[in-house]
């Protein structure tokens, strides 16, 4: 996966690692799981992967219990899915998706980010070609003694591809197949320590160290926003 990899990897545990940040984050991604589907997480894959993420960065059990009782409450907030695709420093595109309960708010801060740091939004969908939207699974090596037989037994629930790093094992699959990885995997027992529906650039592009630090000024600053649930870009 490359120094692009290791670096992007690196600064964002980094910033995840500031629970004040990342919490709420999580809480709403469970939120809205359960307000769109049911809030059993044995019946809805998308609540149940929430709540797995959450834990996998120590989210205390009365922190994600609180976020699926709000969301069935008469009170709950109403969040709206808002993509913003732009340009950032060197050309590097961006995708940014965010849920939010202020469209106005949040629009007007994302510009703001781009403006700020010598880019510009897009109009929405010019970069949807640019990127594969695809359910990601994150598995330790340790916990799949057999990876071709794996492979093998998960081509029905839909996966395309696997590819490792290091000590970790990556499973991707169509994001309409993300439910039945879901159920595939918890089915073998093996336990998850990520999942999510993330967006693969198709033509990925190489950027030297100096440029990487610019473009991830931006990416900092879109992530520190808490309307914004994750970051995509084009960088290789």
């Amino acid at each position: 996966m490359g120094r692009a990899f290791e670096y992007r990897r690196a600064s964002k545990e980094k910033r995840w690692d500031k629970m004040s940040r990342i919490f709420p984050k999580l809480a709403k991604a469970i939120q809205m799981a359960a307000k769109e589907g049911t809030p059993e997480p044995e019946t809805n894959a998308a609540l149940r992967s929430a709540i797995q993420n959450a834990k996998a960065q120590n989210m205390p059990k009365a922190n994600i219990d609180a976020a699926i009782q709000r969301a069935i409450g008469k009170d709950a907030d109403v969040f709206l899915d808002m993509n913003y695709e732009g340009k950032g420093p060197h050309g590097v595109l961006i995708f940014c998706e965010c849920a939010t309960d202020n469209a106005a708010r949040t629009v007007a801060n994302v510009k703001s980010y781009f403006n700020k740091a010598g880019g510009a939004l897009v109009p929405t969908g010019s970069l949807e070609f640019m990127f594969n939207r695809k359910a990601v699974f994150e598995l330790l090596s340790t916990a799949v003694p057999n990876l071709e037989e794996l492979e093998l037994e998960l081509i029905d629930a839909g996966l395309h591809e696997i590819d490792t790093h290091e000590e970790n094992i990556f499973l991707y699959a169509d994001y309409t197949d993300f439910g039945n990885m879901s159920t595939a995997l918890e089915e073998k027992g093996l336990e998850v320590q990520k999942a999510s529906l993330e967006r693969i650039p198709t033509s990925p592009v190489d950027f030297d160290e100096d440029q990487l630090e610019e473009i991830e000024k931006l990416i900092d600053k879109l992530e520190e926003d808490d309307d914004v649930q994750a970051v995509f870009t084009n960088i290789s």
